[in-house]
């Protein structure tokens, strides 16, 4: 497919700053992929001195892919094509000597460091849920800010801020004990260390000739000075974004950071693609009127080629059951009508809380349906806790499996006993393991933290010992039963019947791990440092399991829509409260709600439907919700409201008759 003169423009200006302001399904990646081709090809770029960023790893594989496949494998060597958060840790890697950690440094993800708050603020938090949310978004707020603890404390002040802050210095310094960092950190350092360093700037910055940014819009302010100072005075680099999808403020994430952008490169220009490849013209024309009540930095109006398209249905309903059944028998008259496929149909909803009553109706009609955001196996605290004990067991310098399970069940080793342990091993440069075996511990430690900490690395010797020498599988066996998990299951899960749920896991996975110990005919058998590494990638795998492409309907929430495009989308539980969310309504942020909708509108390719419940079960009451402000924004001539609609003519009726007749028919042919 040609490019078209918008596109074209984007991909061949490169003499300095451009910023391509990429409307829904405009195409913005083929720019991006045709961008990199034209600066190896016809612009003497090494693929090597060019990097491109995006959010998430799926992107930034298909970007890979699609590079690969205009370049040719020799060419596109040596191109870096990754996550924000994996450029922070590339930098942090080759940067360890200046930044002072030591090598093998561990990365705590959501639950290490939800675990580790709640360890280090027992006497101030009390473990208390909310409290610790708020005290870890805190934390991500200030990491994102570029805001260190000293600051925090300094400028903190109403006194929960100044307990925050805090609890944020004793945080930061527990992790640096551990040779520890968390999710934020891998941006707020680097670019602590860019902005500091003009040695290990330029260092960057040759490294890095030409940067292109994909959903600039999601940038927060860590993330737009890490771009500022990897492209330097030179300037040289292409941002993707559109300000009308900036849907994550609640991550961060910076609209305004397109506005910055022209007063921080005065030379910026600005290239707008408006012609959309994905939806019908009447589609477009709703989702322009309604971002248009939004106020804008940028105007653009989307346009296309693909017809102007079916009304939008607006469905009423009595409650969210009857929503539901509703919407399954449409998906189901539609399908048998236009000989569709399950896959071509999305539901949307505002909250996660909504999917529950379509999971229902779905599997109630045998339809088969996919759920967008569900816990996976592997992200199961208790698959989680079991393989940090294999991670542990087969490679014992394994920090963070080291930290997740020495108190997991409780042995007498708090907070303060990992801290000093954490200081020793900084100190010597060795891993939390084998500073339980150093002989200047017992200086540093006495009594039943001490014992504790020498009887358990003593026992995971043992057991590795035995897995190594011995019977594996026995091994691996005796380690869930000496370690009485499951009687910490018990004693932690909210029922039993979750703690009997969550121990069917766990031998679920030792059922795995047997198998793949014993191997078959087609598979042969794994040692257990092998079994771990493939479980491993197998959590990994799992996690990108969103391109899975089987027949099914797709559940998914308006912000995990983002990026995606279906046939036919049906926008469930238009209300006011649900769709703007009553949070979003009381603090005044409409705005982001209504980009929410635009989101949600911009996936529809060919059909949009909206449905809403006159009535609705909310905390134990029922409530009647109003229609949703959106749906009204909306242009009323391009809607079909059920109940209000015109009668249907003679004609009309003749042929959604023999369109039934030639559905049916095709169907008996098939079978």
């Amino acid at each position: 497919m040609k490019l078209n003169p918008r596109q074209d423009e984007a991909v061949k200006y490169i003499s300095g700053p451009c910023l391509v302001l990429a409307g829904a399904g405009s195409g913005k990646t083929r720019v991006i992929t045709n961008k990199i081709a034209y600066l190896v090809q016809q612009c003497e770029y090494q693929a090597r001195n060019i990097a491109a960023v995006t959010f998430t790893n799926k992107a930034a594989r298909e970007m890979r892919e699609r590079v690969a496949q205009t370049l040719g494998k020799q060419d596109a060597k040596g191109l870096w094509v990754s996550t924000f958060h994996t450029l922070g840790l590339e930098i942090i890697k080759k940067e360890l000597k200046t930044l002072g950690f030591k090598p093998g440094f561990s990365l705590f993800d959501d639950q290490d460091t939800q675990q580790l708050l709640g360890d280090l603020t027992e006497k101030e938090l009390d473990r208390d849920k909310d409290l610790l949310n708020l005290l870890k978004s805190q934390i991500g707020s200030w990491k994102n800010e570029l805001i260190l603890p000293e600051r925090a404390v300094r400028e903190a002040r109403e006194p929960q801020k100044a307990l925050f802050a805090q609890l944020y210095a004793r945080y930061q310094i527990q992790l640096r004990a551990y040779n520890a960092l968390d999710f934020d950190d891998l941006i707020m350092i680097p670019t602590l260390l860019l902005n500091q360093s003009v040695e290990v700037r330029e260092r960057w910055q040759q490294r890095f000739r030409y940067l292109l940014v994909d959903e600039y819009q999601d940038t927060n302010t860590s993330q737009y000075q890490l771009v500022k100072l990897l492209v330097g005075e030179r300037a040289r680099f292409t941002v993707v974004g559109d300000d009308d999808q900036s849907i994550y403020s609640w991550r961060g994430a910076k609209p305004q950071n397109l506005v910055l952008l022209k007063k921080d490169f005065p030379g910026l220009r600005l290239i707008k693609l408006e012609q959309n490849y994905r939806s019908s013209g009447r589609i477009l024309k709703a989702a322009n009127i309604l971002i248009a009540n939004n106020p804008h930095e940028f105007e653009k109006q989307l346009f296309s080629e693909l017809g102007y398209g079916e009304p939008l249905r607006v469905i009423a309903t009595r409650d969210e059951e009857h929503e539901a059944e509703r919407v399954v028998a449409e998906i189901i008259s539609h399908k048998f009508m236009q000989r569709t496929s399950f896959r071509d149909y999305a539901i949307l909803y505002r909250g996660n809380h909504q999917a529950r009553v379509f999971e229902k109706a779905l599997m109630t009609n045998r339809i088969p349906y996919k759920l967008s955001g569900g816990t996976s196996f592997f992200g199961r605290s208790e698959i989680k806790d079991i393989m940090a004990y294999l991670r542990l067991l087969v490679n014992q310098d394994d920090d963070n499996a080291f930290i997740r399970i020495v108190n997991t069940p409780k042995r007498d080793i708090g907070p303060v006993t990992l801290e000093k342990l954490g200081t020793l091993a900084n100190e010597k440069h060795m891993s939390l393991f084998a500073a339980c075996f150093d002989p200047e511990l017992v200086n540093r430690l006495a009594g039943r933290g001490l014992n504790a900490l020498m009887g358990f690395a003593r026992w995971i010797v043992e057991l590795s010992d035995r897995a190594v020498r011995g019977d594996t599988l026995e091994a691996v066996r005796d380690m869930v039963r000496e370690s009485h998990y499951e009687a910490y299951l018990y004693e932690s899960s909210p029922s039993a019947k979750a703690a009997e749920m969550r121990m069917k896991n766990v031998s679920e996975l030792y059922r795995w791990i047997s198998d793949m110990l014993s191997g078959d005919e087609d598979n042969p058998a794994l040692t257990l440092p092998e079994v771990v590494s493939k479980l491993t990638l197998r959590d990994m795998l799992e996690r990108n399991e969103e391109e899975d492409d089987s027949d099914a309907v797709q559940l998914l929430t308006l912000h995990a829509s983002k990026g995606l495009e279906y046939p036919h989308v049906f926008m469930v539980g238009m209300e006011e409260g649900l769709l703007p969310h009553q949070v979003s309504i009381d603090e005044e942020n409409v705005e982001e709600e209504r980009r929410l909708a635009y989101v949600g509108i911009t996936r529809a390719q060919q059909t949009l439907t909206m449905t809403y419940a006159k009535s609705r079960r909310q905390f134990g009451e029922t409530i009647t919700p109003e229609l949703s402000r959106f749906v009204e924004e909306l242009p009323q001539d391009d809607l079909l409201i059920e109940g209000r609609q015109p009668v249907k003519t003679q004609q009309e009726r003749m042929q959604s008759g023999q369109a039934r007749v030639a559905g049916l028919r095709a169907m008996l042919k098939r079978d």
